[in-house]
C-alpha cells in the first residue's frame, strides 16, 4: 500500500469505554495489535449470536486507538491518513475531533488530520469507532474493525494529492506506445507558486525508459491537471499472466529542490470489446476465463496476508483463469497491486445494493429488513458518489483492470419491473435459468413503459453511477451483473451500460445479441459446469464468463442447516484446496494434457447402466442443466470387493485409457462424451487405477490407490523462509498417509499441531463448509485425509512444526522453517 505504513501498535478494544477518542484516557488494558486486523474472525462460530448470511460470526462495535507524535515534516505540511477498509460505519477522531464519518466497509477513505495536529514534538491520537452492530448486514462473511491497511501521507503544500496521478496508454503497438499521464497539482499556499514536475518512466528491466519536464504557475489555493506525454519505443506490454511493469515517477520541484515524489506501476497494454467477435486483448482474441471472489481468505478472515491471496491465485493460474470479478464490492488495493503483478483482469465492482436494500437472510427475497440485516443502503443516496469515485481514483492506475462493475443483481431491489418478464406469477414459474422469457420483447417494453416512474428508478440511478464513473475514467467499459436482462433492456438500465452483464442467463445470449446487437454481452456469474463454457466456445460474440465462484468463501451459508460456516460453491474450498469442479475447468481452460480421476459407486453416481451395459444418465442430458452444486464424487480407490463403480475421468486428452492394476480397461474417446466427463463402470478389485490421456502427441496420467489405515502424518510447508511480515505467512498443510506413502482420503482424524519458535498461530481449518470448529486453533479433524495449519513470524529463528494424534499414536515428521528479518 502507498504512503507511509500506519499500521503498528493500535490499541483495541471490544466495547464502550468512557471517552476513547480523548487522549487523556487510559488505554493500558487494551490489546496492542498491528493492523489489519479483523475481530469477528477470533470468535468462535455460534448459531445463537451469529447469522447464516454472515457466516455465524459476531460483529459489534468496537475502538481503535494510536498514539503517535508530531514532527517536523509534519509542520507546515498536508498530513492525511488513507484507510483502505474499515467495516464499517467508521468515526475517525483526532485529537478528540471527529475529523469522518465513513460508513461503507469497503471503500478507502482519506483523513485530513493537517488542521487537528498538536505542535511539533507533542503526542497525537487517533481515534476510530467501529460500528458493526449490524452485523448481518450483508448476504456474505464481512470482516470487524480495520481489516485493511492504513498508510500516512506527509506532503508539502504544493503538491500533488493521493491518487492525483492518472497514467493511460491510449496508442499501443508492437513498436511504440504513448503513455499520457495527468497529474493533479495542488497549491495550498495563499500566494502563487511556480512548480516544475519531472516525470520519468522506468522499464520493467529498471532502466530509464523516458523522461518529460512540465512546467507551471499555480495560484493560491488552486488545484491544476497538468498533461505529459511519453513515446515508448518497443514497449513491453503488461500481458495476462505475465504482468510487465513500468515505474512511473513524479518529481515535484520547487525552486531547484525536490519537494514530493510519487511513485506509481503502471502497464502497457490495449483491448476492446467487440460486439460479434468478443474480446481482444493486445490485439489477440483471448476468451475471459474468470472468477468470481469474494473477499475473505477463509480462516484470516477479511484481514488477509497477501501471502494468502498469492497461493490461491497462483492455484487458480494454473487451472487457466485470467479473470477475477471482485464480487461484489472493491477489493483492496494490496490485492490489485497483487493482481497487476501476476497478470489478471479485473473486474472491479462498486455495490451489491443502490437505493434499496436487499433481505440478506434470503439472500435476494425481498421479504424483511430489520436492525441487524440493514446494510449500506441507508447510506447509498449520501455516500455512493465519493465511495465511487474514490475507488476509482485509488485503482484506475491499475493495469489489471479492465471493467467497472457498477452493481450487482440489482433487479431484484426494483421488483416492479420482474413480472414483465413473464418469468413471475406466469406459467414459467420464475424459471429464467433454462426458458426464454415468456413474454416478447415487445410485450416486456409495453409493461414496462405503462409503469410509474417513483423517485429512485433503476435507470436514473444507473445514470448517475455511469456517469460519476466516466468523469474519472473513460478508457475502461462499465457493466453490471444483471440477473434480469430481458426486464432491464426495456427498464433503461442496461441503456446506461457499455457491456450487460448477464447473470445465470446463458439462455438468453441468442436473445440478446439478436433484439439489442449494438450491445456486447458477457456473463458475470456462472455456474461451474461444462454446458456454461460450451454455450461460449460455440458463440463468437460471448467472450467469456466469470464462474460463481473462485474460491469457497464465508456467510451466505444458506444451502443447508446448521452447523456450516459458508458457501461451498468453489473450484478451490475454504483452505484452498482444489475440488473435482476445478480439475473439470483446468481441462477445459488449459492447452496442456490434464487428467483427473474420481469414483463413486454406481447407486450414488448420476448414472445407471442400460440394456446394453453402458452408462448413461439416470435423468437425460441432465448435464445441460446442472447448477452450482457439483454431483458427489470420491476422491479414493477403496470399495466393496466386485462392488461395480463409475470412474470419472475430467480431462482435455483427446483419448483416454483406463488401466486396473496395469490391466487395460478400455480406452476411450472425448468426442464420444457430450458432458465432457469420461466415465466408465468398473468391478471394484484393490490395487492402483490410472488414467493415461494423450494429447496432441503428447501423454499424462493420473492414478489413485486402494490405501490402508493411516501410518504417516505428513506435513509440508509452501516456504522454507519466511520474512517476519504482516503480508507473510506459512502454509503448512496436512496430509495422512498410508504404509505405502498413498494420499488418504477417505479417513479422518482429529490432530494437535505442536509448534516451536517466536510465531503467532493464524489459525487451522480443513476447507470443509461443515468445520465450524474456531478457527482460532491449534487441533483440528481432517476432511480427506487433509488440513491447514497458517503460521507468522514474529522474531528471527527457527520454527519447528509436528502433529500428533492420540486416537492412533501417529506422530508427524517436523516441518522446520527458518524466520528472517
Amino acid at each position: 500500500m502507498r504512503g507511509i505504513p500506519f499500521i503498528q501498535d493500535w490499541k483495541f478494544i471490544l466495547g464502550e469505554p468512557e471517552s476513547p477518542h480523548l487522549l487523556a484516557t487510559d488505554d493500558t488494558s487494551w490489546r496492542t495489535l498491528d493492523l489489519p486486523h479483523d475481530w469477528s474472525v477470533e470468535f468462535p462460530f455460534d448459531q445463537e449470536k451469529g447469522e447464516a448470511c454472515t457466516g455465524y460470526l459476531p460483529g459489534g462495535i468496537g475502538w481503535y486507538r494510536k498514539r503517535f507524535t508530531s514532527t517536523p515534516e509534519m509542520t507546515g505540511s498536508k498530513v492525511i491518513i488513507n484507510f483502505d477498509g474499515i467495516y464499517n460505519r467508521a468515526s475517525i477522531y483526532c485529537n478528540g475531533q471527529l475529523v469522518r464519518f465513513h460508513p461503507y466497509g469497503y471503500s478507502p477513505c482519506l483523513v485530513d488530520i493537517t488542521d487537528c495536529l498538536h505542535a511539533e514534538g507533542e503526542d497525537n491520537l487517533i481515534a476510530v469507532k467501529v460500528d458493526h452492530s449490524r452485523y448481518a448486514d450483508s448476504r456474505w462473511y464481512t470482516g470487524s474493525g480495520i481489516y485493511r491497511k492504513a498508510a500516512l501521507h506527509i506532503m508539502p503544500k504544493l503538491h500533488i494529492p493521493v491518487w492525483g496521478t492518472y497514467y493511460t496508454t491510449p496508442d499501443v503497438d508492437d513498436a511504440s506506445a504513448v503513455v499520457r499521464g495527468v497529474i493533479t497539482l495542488r497549491n495550498d499556499e495563499a500566494g502563487p507558486q511556480q512548480a516544475e514536475l519531472i516525470c520519468s518512466l522506468f522499464g520493467p528491466d529498471g532502466q530509464l525508459a523516458a523522461k518529460e519536464r512540465v512546467s507551471c504557475s499555480l495560484a493560491g489555493n488552486q488545484s491544476e491537471e497538468l498533461q505529459m506525454e511519453w513515446k515508448i519505443p518497443n514497449p513491453e506490454r503488461w500481458e495476462i499472466h505475465d504482468g510487465k511493469l513500468y515505474r512511473a515517477i513524479v518529481e515535484v520541484v520547487d525552486d531547484g529542490r525536490t519537494i514530493q515524489t510519487v511513485e506509481d506501476r503502471i502497464g502497457i497494454r490495449e483491448f476492446r470489446f467487440d460486439v460479434d467477435k468478443g474480446f481482444y486483448f493486445n490485439g489477440r482474441n483471448t476468451l475471459i476465463k474468470g472468477v468470481n471472489l469474494h473477499h475473505d481468505g477463509g480462516l484470516v478472515g477479511a484481514a488477509v496476508p497477501l501471502d494468502v491471496w498469492r497461493r490461491r491465485l497462483e492455484t487458480l493460474k494454473a487451472c487457466g483463469c485470467n479473470a477475477i470479478r471482485t464480487a461484489h464490492n472493491p477489493a483492496s488495493e494490496d490485492f490489485l497491486d497483487l493482481c497487476d503483478e501476476m497478470g489478471f483482469l479485473v473486474q472491479e465492482e462498486f455495490f451489491d445494493e443502490w437505493d434499496n436494500p436487499k433481505d440478506k437472510r434470503s439472500n435476494g427475497g425481498e421479504q424483511r429488513v430489520d436492525y441487524i440485516t440493514r446494510g449500506h443502503a441507508e447510506f447509498f443516496r449520501e455516500y455512493a458518489k465519493q465511495d465511487l469515485q474514490d475507488t476509482v481514483l485509488r485503482d484506475r492506475n491499475h493495469p489489471c483492470i479492465f471493467q467497472w462493475s457498477i452493481g450487482n443483481e440489482i433487479e431484484w431491489t426494483y421488483p416492479k419491473y420482474n413480472e414483465a418478464t413473464g418469468y413471475f406469477g406466469m406459467n414459467a414459474s420464475g424459471n429464467y435459468f433454462w426458458t426464454l422469457p415468456p413474454n416478447s420483447k415487445d410485450k416486456i417494453r409495453e409493461i414496462i413503459q405503462g409503469l410509474p416512474r417513483d423517485a429512485y428508478d433503476i435507470d436514473k440511478t444507473a445514470r448517475l453511477l455511469s456517469r460519476w464513473t466516466k468523469e474519472l475514467d473513460t478508457t475502461r467499459p462499465v457493466t453490471a451483473n444483471c440477473i434480469l436482462p430481458s426486464a432491464s433492456y426495456e427498464s433503461g438500465y442496461i441503456d446506461e451500460l457499455d457491456i450487460a452483464g448477464y447473470s445465470y442467463r446463458r439462455v438468453i445470449y441468442d436473445y440478446g445479441h439478436q433484439h439489442y446487437p449494438d450491445k456486447p454481452i458477457l456473463g458475470t456469474e456462472n455456474v461451474a459446469q461444462w454446458h456454461e463454457w460450451k454455450a461460449v466456445l460455440e458463440r463468437e460474440h460471448i467472450p467469456g464468463i466469470f464462474l460463481w465462484t473462485g474460491i469457497d468463501h464465508m456467510g451466505e451459508a444458506i444451502q443447508k442447516p446448521w452447523p456450516r460456516k459458508g458457501s461451498n460453491l468453489g473450484l478451490l474450498d475454504f483452505a484452498g484446496f482444489q475440488k473435482p469442479s476445478y480439475h473439470m475447468f483446468k481441462s477445459l481452460w488449459n492447452e496442456e494434457a490434464h487428467v483427473h480421476l474420481v469414483t463413486q459407486t454406481v447407486e450414488e453416481s448420476l448414472y445407471r447402466l442400460n440394456e446394453a451395459g453402458e452408462l448413461v444418465e439416470k435423468v437425460p442430458g441432465g448435464w445441460q442443466e446442472r447448477v452450482w452444486f457439483w454431483h458427489d464424487v470420491n476422491s479414493h480407490w477403496n470399495y466393496r470387493d466386485g462392488e461395480l463403480v463409475v470412474v470419472e475421468v475430467y480431462s482435455n486428452c483427446e483419448e483416454v485409457s483406463l488401466y486396473l492394476n496395469d490391466t487395460l480397461v478400455a480406452a476411450k474417446r472425448l468426442e464420444q462424451f457430450e458432458d465432457h466427463i469420461y466415465k466408465w463402470a468398473v468391478p471394484y478389485a484393490a490395487g492402483e487405477l490410472r488414467a493415461v490421456g494423450k494429447r496432441a502427441g503428447e501423454s499424462t496420467s493420473a492414478s489413485i490407490h486402494t490405501v490402508g489405515p493411516i501410518h504417516t502424518i505428513q506435513l509440508l510447508g509452501d516456504k522454507d523462509t519466511l520474512q517476519i511480515h504482516p503480508d507473510h505467512v506459512v502454509h503448512v498443510t496436512v496430509q495422512l498417509l498410508d504404509a505405502q506413502g498413498h494420499a488418504i482420503t477417505n479417513q479422518d482424524v482429529e490432530l494437535a499441531f505442536e509448534v516451536e519458535g517466536e510465531c503467532r498461530i493464524l489459525g487451522v481449518d480443513n476447507g470443509s463448509p461443515d468445520n465450524v470448529q474456531p478457527y482460532q486453533s491449534t487441533s483440528l479433524m481432517t476432511e480427506l485425509g487433509r488440513g491447514l495449519l497458517l503460521v507468522q513470524g514474529t522474531k528471527p529463528g527457527e520454527l519447528a512444526i509436528k502433529a500428533t494424534c492420540a486416537a492412533i499414536h501417529v506422530v508427524s515428521n517436523i516441518c522446520k522453517v527458518k524466520v528472517v528479518e
